[in-house]
């Protein structure tokens, strides 16, 4: 039957399409199949190519549909790359995941409201976490200030023997070093822990928030549904 015509428009291609189904119907055969036939664009080294068959090299190409009478019934998009359909894997993947992770921070909330009466049980289990990181950082601020206060008495006896026209053993040299190395990283873990602290108000907002949200929406978490009967 036909093949590409390159040098016809569409509305060409439509009208021989409909003569050829005329001339079917004159001669007595039912036309069916001319009636159901489509016509396909696409795009060919820049030029614009319909015909009522694809050739293997337009196969996963993106084309546009018509009908015999050259009205617009769809479009087909172009077959994806390994690599488009990688990407495409990919951002499924990752809207999976997120949706995962929506569930299950819903089902938390919602084990959150049932576990808690009121709000003052919510802030009395978060009451054992800041006790808890507040005796860390006490005790922390206390070794920082200690083995600060330490190394400045190693500094001024150096300092005194320099004045002395004394030498600086090397044991106190490297009492000196060792001490100030290990400030800095007792200074390091302090900030740290109090950085954990503010967190931890920071969540204790939030999490009052959408507690006091959930309450007063009277939301509920959802039962879980009821096996299909076996009989």
């Amino acid at each position: 039957m036909s093949t590409k015509h390159t040098t016809l428009g569409l509305l060409a291609v439509a009208v021989l399409m409909a003569l050829s189904a005329n001339v079917d119907a004159q001669r007595g055969k039912k036309a069916p199949a001319a009636q159901g036939k489509k016509l396909y664009c696409w795009n060919e080294n820049g030029q614009k190519v319909c015909g009522d068959a694809l050739p293997a090299e337009a196969a996963g190409t993106a084309r546009s549909v018509f009908n015999s009478k050259g009205h617009h019934t769809g479009e087909i998009a172009a077959s994806l790359t390994p690599e488009q359909r990688a990407a495409a894997e990919a951002a499924a993947a990752d809207e999976a995941t997120r949706a995962e992770l929506a569930a299950v921070r819903l089902r938390r909330e919602m084990a959150m409201v049932e576990s808690y009466a009121t709000e003052a049980d919510l802030r009395k289990a978060f009451q054992e976490r800041i006790d808890l990181l507040d005796e860390t950082l006490k005790a922390s601020e206390y070794g920082v200030t200690g083995l600060r206060q330490s190394l400045v008495a190693l500094l001024r006896q150096a300092g005194e023997l320099e004045l002395a026209g004394k030498p600086v053993t090397p044991v106190a040299r490297d009492n000196i070093a060792t001490q100030h190395a290990e400030l800095r990283r007792r200074e390091r873990m302090y900030a740290q822990q109090r950085t954990d602290r503010a967190e931890l108000d920071a969540e204790l907002a939030a999490v009052l928030a959408r507690y006091r949200e959930i309450k007063s929406s009277g939301t509920t978490a959802a039962a879980p549904a009821a096996p299909p009967s076996g009989g």
